[in-house]
């Protein structure tokens, strides 16, 4: 009897140090009936909470919050729920300390997270910025590193969250909504692709000059592991039954070329990149002298990423005399995958576009990559969101991003055989 007791007495100071969660704003749940306090938003227009207004993503739920950042508000404008009595008073354990939220925002901004006490005391917030805009995305925050209030400083029991924390100011007002936060144990994070790379799709033999791929044929006598006193160790792995090069413990890697490259009629350099870990990846082409010039490759931890990028990005170069490849980056000596290292060109035979052969790709598109239709259009209008014309392109089959800033952008084309169609853009 004892025993159960002190069982019950436990569970009991358990739950009163627990938040209640998750925070669905649905009827019934966490988050709806809350008292959410809106500040340094100018006149403070009120949190709403309103029927998903997307439930094409991830997020099927009801019900939403949405918030009104202000063009005219602090970048750090945000909401508060009530201390204590909302969320009710918990502490950090292994159990809470990944916190995740979903978003859906028209701009790329940090989104932040804060906790603090009844007196005040607060270890700060995390930010995250969202990768997507106008479509569900869950954020994760990582809250391994913090500890609780030191003993006089109150319990943790409000959460405040900043929708869109950008201190370089806002260009108009963004409305923004969240839904379906929730505390969880971390996730195992893969340290190792299960899925082989995405196949590339059937090139003409003259269109492609292929490095390392099981689609297309090879150039002779590659070294991918030349000794230039690199800690990486490069082997080759199959995943699915795909060979790929696996770099361990990369902090940089060469790739010499048997005989030089002449690229001069290829358009892109493409490759397909996995990591857990790392958080900069560099590659060069390099030809003799050495030129060399670097891209920056954007990582999605956890994930193949395709990259085609434009033989234009490596000024300098002479891309009629290519020897080597170049990666680095790599602090921390991450590990990589690399799959599909190849150049390649557009098909010179560009087929007319109409209304039924209508593709945009890739769309979303990383900034200064370029957006192709699949065909040549008749004229491509630019237009921002309000309908301000950008840019115009005749009898084009592709756009170029250079220069853009990152948001959604409207596409206005039209097909040689008269329709006019319209369709968004969005630029990471």
């Amino acid at each position: 009897m004892k025993n159960f007791t002190f069982c019950l007495l436990m569970l009991l100071a358990s739950a009163a140090f627990a938040q209640k969660e998750p925070i669905t704003f649905e009827a019934g749940g966490q988050g709806g009936t809350w008292t959410w306090n809106v500040f340094e938003n100018d006149t403070n227009p009120a949190l709403e909470i309103i029927d998903n207004p997307d439930k094409s993503g991830i997020n099927t739920s009801l019900k939403v919050a949405k918030f009104t950042a202000l063009k005219t508000g602090q970048p750090w404008a945000g909401c508060e729920s009530l201390q204590g009595v909302d969320l009710g008073t918990f502490q950090w354990n292994d159990t809470n300390r990944t916190v995740k939220i979903m978003v859906w925002k028209p701009v790329i901004s940090d989104v932040g997270i804060k906790f603090d006490t009844e007196t005040g005391w607060s270890q700060g917030e995390k930010k995250v910025a969202n990768t997507k805009i106008n479509q569900w995305e869950e954020l994760t925050f990582d809250f391994t590193d913090f500890t609780n209030p030191p003993e006089g400083n109150g319990t943790l029991g409000r959460i405040v969250i900043f929708p869109d924390f950008d201190l370089d100011g806002r260009d108009q007002d963004n409305v923004i909504y969240f839904d379906n936060i929730s505390f969880n144990a971390s996730a195992a994070v893969p340290v190792a692709p299960t899925a082989a790379a995405p196949a590339p799709p059937a090139r003409a033999a003259g269109d492609v000059i292929s490095v390392f791929s099981g689609a297309y044929a090879d150039v002779a006598g590659t070294d991918f592991n030349p000794g230039w006193g690199q800690s990486t160790l490069v082997s080759t792995v199959e995943i699915e039954g795909n060979p790929t090069l696996k770099y361990a413990g990369f902090n940089y890697q060469g790739t010499q070329f048997a005989t030089p490259l002449n690229v001069t009629e290829m358009d892109f350099l493409h490759l397909d990149m996995w990591t857990a870990d790392a958080t900069a990846v560099n590659i060069f082409c390099i030809s003799t002298g050495p030129v060399e010039k670097a891209y920056a490759l954007a990582i999605t931890p956890g994930q193949w990423v395709s990259y085609d990028i434009p033989l234009t990005a490596f000024a300098g170069v002479n891309l009629a005399d290519v020897i080597q490849f170049k990666f680095d980056g790599g602090d921390g000596k991450p590990t990589l995958y690399l799959d599909n290292l190849y150049f390649y060109k557009v098909a010179t035979s560009i087929p007319t576009l109409d209304a039924n052969t209508l593709r945009v790709y890739p769309n979303p598109v990383q900034q200064g990559l370029p957006v192709r239709l699949g065909g040549e259009a008749r004229q491509i209008d630019l237009l921002d969101l309000t309908g301000k014309a950008i840019s115009s392109e005749n009898n084009a089959s592709m756009l170029d991003t250079r220069g853009l800033r990152p948001g959604v952008y409207l596409l206005r084309i039209h097909h040689h055989g008269g329709q006019v169609q319209t369709t968004k853009l969005l630029v990471k």
